[in-house]
């Protein structure tokens, strides 16, 4: 990634510009270029106590200043009421985001190199200081400022009995305490315990802009001290368990040796394939036992809890597209433990508490990402082990289970819990579902039509010919009832859901599963008018709004408190994820030539471009309805990134498998002919 040159640009706009590395297991690092956290998520150190969840902002930030030739230039950034002191980033001449993050600070006659890197599988950050084209040596102090808290509370100074215990001369450790955990860092140079103090009034502007408490107090343990020449690098190290400094520095030297390439995963990879995969990267839990991560994969940053949902509506681009088809296994595999009466979880708490059964798409996803891992990978015994999953999730669907979710006597699929939404559309505010969609909502009744289309393929191809062909029925039942039901003539598109009362007319765009899923359930002459509509009504650059602004109900701006953003959440903000549905629909409506291809591109690429510049190499959950569509939610987002790598590598670049490989023979013990029928 390009360095950013600083000079120049306003502090705002730098403090806009977020950067984020994770670590492998559920930890990250992240705060915004110039190094001043606006987010009570921000930190140098948030790790995951209990991976992947369990996360807790450990070190926030670092507090330096550079001494030479008698003069003190403070580098860091910060927010108090009031003032910003101090004033580091008029030092600042150049950031880079990616590989890892790196601070270029220059005065008369020196320049002072800055790194932050995480390292894999550990609850570890490695702080590096390199003075460059300095004419004399200097001397560095470093005060670390620890939070020790819960990544979504916030500390405030009290009277707890905290100190740096001496491990030895250049390793200390801070005890645990009723409310704090215990931390380790080492360094090597000096360290001196006194005086520790609170730093009082940290604010948190973002936290503040988003109608949440934006003040907090950090602990100062004393300051390290590094006496530096011309070229010399020196080292602070923070973390949740003892530190080996050598064998830290070591097994950081190694990873950064061998960087993941592109070319592994494909051939000839361009430069946008580059972006996408790094950025995928990030949310892979891939250092973690099987047997220790029930999700494999984190969804978003910087709070949001591992979303099953969001998992597996990236499951493509994640796992399959980067050839993380042992991770894909293990997600597969862990998930149909989960199964409750057909239900998938829709989310894993961030605290460790039992998952949450609040979605009634989410079993539907997981069947779509069984057929497209077979598709990728050929693995039919995995598959085939899972059929119960699929046999269990269809049973229950049909005869009814929890979250009112049942199959009606034309076939198609209806949900109703109440107080709760139980589709992607689910933000809540006390009492009252922003989005009610209870009945048939369009992209359920999408992702029904697909299940049993797959379902009665996996079957068949396993040699349950009586559930297959049972299945084939319905779903042609379904799709005729489905064309009747849900197409409204006045509009040219589909109706958003469908009760026993009536119809929903909202334009919205849900509807473009209908057309985009492996097996679209809409008629194909109705395709080129509903590509129409959405086109219209609903596409930015950035994404495709959640309703139409000719709606009464829209609104264009995520901003202000909870309320009011949830309030817009699915009321007309923008979505990337959907981006991908948008290029698999006009592609299959407009054909798959070379032509067709480069001009589906043109809606990726201010996504692209946004990761490419003020994203840092990340894309976040969503963007406003409204021009010039202000980017909100979670900074970084696997849902959006995974939607838009599958997109570009299947539809833009036409590098999708084939076909599914010929069947094998594997035995199966056949339930009755009668176990996947309605009861």
């Amino acid at each position: 990634m390009d360095p950013l040159q600083v000079g120049g640009m306003p502090l705002d706009a730098l403090l806009e510009r977020e950067w984020l590395i994770t670590n492998g297991i559920g930890g990250y690092a992240c705060s915004t270029a110039v190094g001043m956290n606006t987010r009570k998520y921000h930190g140098v150190l948030v790790a995951a106590m209990t991976p992947p969840v369990g996360r807790m902002v450990l070190l926030s930030r670092l507090e330096e200043t550079l001494h030479l030739k008698g003069w003190p230039h403070a580098l860091a950034c910060n927010e108090y009421p009031g003032t910003i002191y101090p004033e580091g980033h008029r030092l600042l001449k150049a950031f880079c985001a990616g590989p890892y993050p790196r601070w270029a600070y220059q005065g008369d006659g020196w320049t002072l190199e800055k790194s932050v890197r995480l390292v894999r599988g550990e609850n570890t950050v490695v702080v590096s200081y390199t003075l460059l084209g300095a004419d004399c040596p200097a001397e560095l102090d470093v005060r670390p400022l620890l939070a020790l808290r819960s990544m979504h509370d916030l500390m405030y100074q009290w009277n707890g009995r905290l100190a740096a215990e001496n491990k030895s001369k250049r390793h200390h450790r801070i005890p645990p305490t009723l409310r704090t955990p215990e931390v380790f860092f080492a360094h090597d140079g000096t360290f001196s315990a006194t005086p520790a103090c609170w730093y009082l009034n940290t604010i948190y502007r973002r936290e503040e802009q988003r109608g949440y408490s934006g003040l907090e107090d950090l602990w100062n343990p004393g300051v390290v001290r590094w006496r530096l020449s011309p070229g010399q690098t020196v080292h602070f190290v923070c973390s949740a368990d003892p530190i080996q400094m050598e064998r830290t520095l070591q097994k950081l030297g190694a990873q950064d040796a061998r960087p993941a390439s592109v070319s592994e995963i494909v051939s000839q990879p361009d430069a946008t394939q580059e972006l996408l995969v790094a950025s995928a990267r990030a949310y892979a839990c891939d250092t973690l036992e099987t047997d220790q991560a029930s999700m494999p994969l984190l969804t978003g940053f910087p709070w949001s809890s591992p979303s099953v949902r969001d998992a597996l509506t990236a499951f493509v681009g994640m796992f399959l597209v980067t050839k993380n088809f042992a991770g894909a296994k293990a997600l597969l595999q862990s998930l149909a433990s989960k199964l409750n009466r057909g239900l998938l979880p829709s989310a894993l708490p961030e605290n460790g508490s039992e998952a949450v059964y609040g979605g009634a798409d989410v079993s539907l996803w997981f069947i779509n990402s069984l057929w497209q891992y077979l598709r990728y990978t050929g693995d039919e015994q995995t598959v085939s082990r899972l059929l119960d999953a699929v046999q269990e999730i269809v049973t229950e669907y049909r005869r009814g289970t929890l979250l009112g979710v049942q199959t009606d006597a034309d076939g198609l699929l209806k949900t109703h819990a109440a107080g709760m939404g139980t589709t992607w559309m689910d933000a809540k505010i006390g009492d009252w579902v922003v989005t009610p969609r209870a009945g048939r909502p369009v992209e359920l009744n999408a992702l029904w039509y697909n299940a049993l289309r797959i379902a009665a393929e996996l079957f068949e191809r396993f040699g349950r010919t009586t559930q297959a062909s049972d299945l084939g029925e319905l779903g042609s039942k379904t799709a005729a009832s489905f064309n009747r039901r849900f197409w409204n003539p006045e509009r040219g598109c589909c109706y958003d859901a469908v009760d026993d009362h009536g119809t929903d007319p909202s334009v919205r765009p849900n509807q473009l599963l209908a057309i985009s899923l492996p097996f679209p359930v809409l008629a194909s002459e109705r395709h080129p008018a509903v590509l129409e509509k959405v086109h219209r009504s609903l596409l930015t650059p950035f994404g495709l709004r959640t309703l139409s602004p000719e709606e009464l109900a829209y609104h264009g701006r995520y901003t202000g408190d909870v309320v009011s953003r949830d309030r817009a959440l699915h009321q007309g903000c923008v979505f990337p994820w959907l981006l991908g549905h948008w290029v698999s629909a006009y592609l299959r409506v407009l054909g798959r030539a070379a032509t067709t291809r480069r001009e589906a591109l043109r809606f990726l690429q201010p996504c692209i471009e946004h990761m490419q510049g003020p994203g840092l190499g990340h894309l976040c959950e969503l963007f406003d309805g409204d021009a010039p569509h202000r980017p909100g939610g979670a900074i970084a987002s696997a849902a959006s990134v995974g939607e838009l790598l599958r997109a570009y590598v299947e539809d833009i670049l036409d590098q999708a498998p084939a076909a599914l490989p010929t069947p094998a023979k594997i035995p199966q013990s056949a339930p009755s002919d009668s176990a996947i029928t309605a009861s």
